[in-house]
């Protein structure tokens, strides 16, 4: 692409000039709306033009390209229009999870320095409120009724429809975005992506998954929506409160994909559970449905065998990735349930397939401090800390240059991510993912990972989800499971405990786990509701009682 402009936003402007008619979006009229749902429809060609109106009224407002803009809007048609408005003006959308707590919002707001803010009406009352946390802000776009304070109406900038736009030329290394971690094993932070990872992971999700123009997407996270127009899929909006995905109503998501036809779709396992579930308990089809995406958490084999059952015409994939480098590698439900379940169940990990050509990853000696020099790479089934390098790895957090080297490897002028993550590389050169480093119990010399541990538990009939967890202080330290049952099961404390513990007796590397508690409901990341918060279950785990094990 020498000489060419790595602009994502050309890709929506390419759309609306070559299928001018073809659907772009839809958004439902009404949150929660009776069936069938009412949908406002716009064509690429008319999302483009609102984008370019979008652009020319930002421009007059003063944001340009390297304008740091603060975009908090509803999931729908103006997300997606802004954020190629934003593209075209090559000014750098900074995008925040807003269900993360309002303690980590306002500190993400202050450390990301916006200099302007396009948001709903709340947002703005809260910029009053918190002035200090909004200091930096001096433009100030409201989408939505605006009422008395500084700046202006996002519907004034439609005066300019009709108007072309000529799209900012961006090189491949130029900031495109700010993306906030969900903040699930310690502290939000910005992502710094740029232009060129975007273009690569467009290139990808086109190799690798077979998306083609003219299918129709249904995102069940808002983020994913904004990849659509590039890879030319349609996208409808579903209906659900994207701050708590895990309450979705299943019957919403059933409607909204057979009403329209949905092929493809992204979520979290605790969403496919639910959609899963329901259609068993109704025998409800999804004919239109051909690809899905399971990711944000491990998924169980469980989930992938109940979900072929249910709808064996659709492909299911888990990929592999994180914020800052994603997507790294990836599995099919083919691979999992006919070589990688079993072994699973076992304690041996959740495989996620093979690396990307694009993307090296490999296996180090894990370590809690700067790596300086890259180090020797485990040899095959050593466990260790999982690293990677490639065109989709980001290369720093945003204005953080002490958790930047604490994240990053630097080799050569290549910059090598440390994902957080521990796991191993088989024979075959598949990646198996063990759980979080900080997730990882040490104690007396042994180690106990996460998934590998909480697989043997969740297979316990009544036990819904299981968390691994710390207790006591370092030089006393033990292991404790924390389970939470299925909706509407009871089980008598002590019976509980022996079951686990039986189970345990049964693995190596669960054995000498005696400590169990029963959590009514775990805490849970926003992003994906999947996401255990296991460093709040053993704050509450050390002033409650474990459930009685007489041994």
């Amino acid at each position: 692409m020498k000489g060419s402009s790595y602009n994502v936003a050309r890709f929506l402007k390419e759309m609306g000039e070559s299928h001018p008619d073809s659907l772009a979006l839809k958004s439902p009229k009404k949150r929660f709306s009776k069936r069938p749902i009412r949908y406002q429809t716009l064509s690429f060609k008319e999302l483009d033009d609102l984008a370019n109106s979008y652009a020319h009224g930002l421009n007059e407002q003063g944001i340009v390209k390297g304008t740091r803009v603060l975009l908090m809007v509803k999931p729908g048609t103006d997300l997606i229009a802004l954020v190629f408005a934003l593209f075209k003006t090559g000014a750098i959308p900074i995008l925040i999870d807003p269900g993360m707590g309002l303690k980590s919002l306002m500190a993400c707001i202050r450390h990301s320095r916006p200099e302007a803010l396009i948001a709903i009406p709340v947002v703005h009352v809260l910029s009053y409120s918190f002035q200090k946390t909004f200091a930096s802000i001096h433009i100030h776009i409201t989408a939505g009724t605006r009422i008395g304070w500084r700046g202006v109406n996002l519907k004034s900038f439609k005066k300019y429809h009709g108007q072309a736009y000529e799209d900012v030329h961006s090189l491949a290394q130029d900031p495109a975005a700010i993306l906030f971690t969900s903040g699930s094993t310690g502290p939000p932070k910005g992502v710094a992506y740029q232009h060129g990872q975007f273009q690569t992971q467009v290139d990808m999700l086109k190799k690798y998954f077979g998306i083609h123009p003219g299918e129709v997407d249904l995102p069940m996270l808002p983020i994913f929506s904004l990849f659509n127009p590039a890879l030319g899929m349609s996208t409808v909006i579903p209906q659900m409160n994207p701050s708590r995905p895990a309450t979705v109503d299943p019957e919403n998501i059933i409607k909204s994909i057979n009403q329209n036809r949905v092929n493809n779709s992204f979520g979290s396992p605790v969403l496919w559970w639910k959609i899963t579930r329901y259609c068993q308990e109704k025998s409800i089809e999804l004919p239109s449905l051909k690809r899905v995406f399971m990711a944000g958490a491990p998924v169980p084999p469980e989930l992938i065998k109940a979900f072929k059952e249910q709808f064996p015409q659709t492909r299911v994939f888990t990929p592999y990735g994180a914020t800052e480098a994603l997507p790294l590698s990836y599995i099919t439900d083919e691979e999992i349930l006919t070589q990688t379940a079993e072994l699973s169940r076992e304690g041996a990990g959740m495989c996620v397939g093979k690396p990307m050509e694009e993307n090296e990853v490999r296996i180090i000696k894990s370590s809690d401090g700067i790596i300086e020099e890259l180090p020797e790479e485990c040899a095959p089934y050593q466990r260790g800390e999982i690293i990677t390098k490639g065109p989709v790895v980001t290369l720093s957090y945003d204005g953080l240059s002490e958790e930047t080297k604490k994240a990053k490897i630097l080799d050569q002028n290549e910059t090598w991510h440390r994902m957080g993550d521990l796991g191993y590389k088989d024979d075959l050169g598949r990646l198996w993912f063990c759980g979080r480093k900080a997730h990882l119990v040490s104690t007396h010399g042994d180690l106990y990972y996460s998934v590998c541990c909480e697989a043997i538990f969740n297979a316990h009939p009544k036990v819904m989800r299981s968390a691994l967890i710390k207790l006591g202080p370092e030089k006393n330290r033990i292991p404790a499971i924390v389970v939470e049952l299925h909706k509407n099961e009871k089980m008598a404390p002590d019976q509980l405990a022996i079951s686990l513990y039986q189970l345990g007796q049964k693995y190596a590397h669960t054995k000498k786990i005696k400590v169990f508690f029963s959590h009514k409901g775990f805490p849970v990341d926003v992003r994906h509701n999947a996401k255990i918060h296991r460093a709040d279950l053993a704050h509450w785990a050390a002033t409650s009682d474990p459930l009685p094990l007489p041994l």
